[in-house]
C-alpha cells in the first residue's frame, strides 16, 4: 500500500489536532477527513472510503460503537479506537484483540497501533476484523446507555471514571526525576492538545493528560475552569478586570492575567461571590 488514508473522528477539536500531529510524522499517511460526531463519521466512511479510522469511543448522539452498527461491522475499514476510559478499554478491547489508544497516549504507543493497522491491511484481514468488531458490539451492549444521546457509553458503575476523592498531589517528570507537586501550590493550568502545563510560581511542569481528564480529578471547590483551555486555583485570584462589557480578565496573585470566556464568566463570579 503506497499511501494510507485515515479518517479522524473525535468530538473535541484539540483531540483531532493531536491525532493529526501524531500522523504528520508518517510520510505515507494522508488524513482524508475529520468528523466531529458519529453521524458525520458514518457519512464520511461511505463517501471517502478510508483505509483506517481513528474512532473516538465517547461522543454525543452516536458513539464509536454506534458508528460501527450503522456502517456494519463487516463493511468497516480498519479501526483504532480512542478512549479516555482506561479500565473500560482494557477490558473490552483486549478481550477481542481490537486496537485502541487511551488518552493521553505516548508517541510510541500511537506508532505501534498504526503499524499494526498497516500490517492488517497488507494481509487483507478484513473478514477477521469484521468478526472481532461484531463480537465486540455484542459484548458491549451492556455498557451502552442513552446518557448523552443515543448510544452514549459510560464506564461500569463499579469502576467510575471519576474517583470520589480529589487528589492532593501530582507526580510529574523533571528530566530524569519524578517530582511530587502539591495540588494546592498550583496557580493555574493551561492546555495544549493532549498535554497540560502546571504553573507553580515561576516553575512549569508538563503532564501528558487532557485538561478534561485532569479537571475530573481536581477539587471542584478549589479549581474553576475559566476558559476552554484554562483552569485556575481560586485562592490565587486577586482581581477581576472588566475590560469591556464582554471581556473579563482574571489577575492572579503572581500578576498573571488570564482571559475568562463569556460562557464561563457567570460560573466564576458565582464561585467568587458577585460584587455589590
Amino acid at each position: 500500500m503506497a499511501e494510507l488514508s485515515v479518517l479522524l473522528v473525535d468530538d473535541e477539536p484539540l483531540a483531532r489536532r493531536g491525532l493529526r500531529q501524531a500522523l504528520s510524522r508518517h510520510a505515507d499517511v494522508t488524513v482524508c477527513g475529520e468528523c466531529r460526531d458519529g453521524r458525520e463519521a458514518v457519512a464520511a466512511i461511505h463517501s471517502l472510503r478510508p483505509h483506517l479510522v481513528l474512532l473516538d469511543v465517547q461522543m454525543p448522539e452516536l458513539d464509536g460503537f454506534g458508528v460501527i452498527r450503522e456502517v456494519g461491522a463487516a463493511r468497516m475499514p480498519a479501526v483504532v479506537f480512542v478512549t479516555a476510559y482506561d479500565t473500560f478499554a482494557v477490558r473490552a478491547f483486549d478481550m477481542h484483540a481490537v486496537d485502541y489508544l487511551v488518552k493521553p497516549f505516548a508517541d510510541e504507543r500511537f506508532d505501534e497501533a498504526l503499524q499494526r493497522a498497516r500490517q492488517r491491511l497488507r494481509q487483507g484481514k478484513a473478514v477477521e476484523l469484521g468478526r472481532k468488531l461484531a463480537a465486540l458490539l455484542a459484548d458491549a451492549a451492556g455498557p451502552v446507555v442513552p446518557a448523552q444521546g443515543a448510544g452514549a457509553i459510560e464506564p461500569p458503575p463499579s469502576e467510575p471514571a471519576r474517583p470520589g476523592e480529589p487528589m492532593d498531589r501530582l507526580l510529574v517528570k523533571v528530566g530524569t526525576r519524578s517530582v511530587l507537586v502539591p495540588v494546592a501550590d498550583i496557580d493555574w493550568i493551561g492546555a495544549d492538545d493532549y498535554c497540560v502545563t502546571l504553573h507553580v510560581g515561576d516553575r512549569e511542569h508538563v503532564l501528558r493528560e487532557s485538561l478534561a481528564a485532569l479537571e475530573s480529578r481536581l477539587d471542584a471547590e478549589r479549581f474553576v475552569r475559566i476558559h476552554r483551555s484554562v483552569i485556575v486555583n481560586v485562592e490565587r485570584i486577586r482581581e477581576l478586570h472588566h475590560d469591556s462589557p464582554t471581556e473579563t480578565v482574571v489577575v492572579l496573585s503572581t500578576g498573571q492575567r488570564l482571559r475568562v470566556s463569556r460562557t464561563r464568566k457567570d460560573v466564576l463570579e458565582r464561585r467568587l461571590g458577585r460584587a455589590r
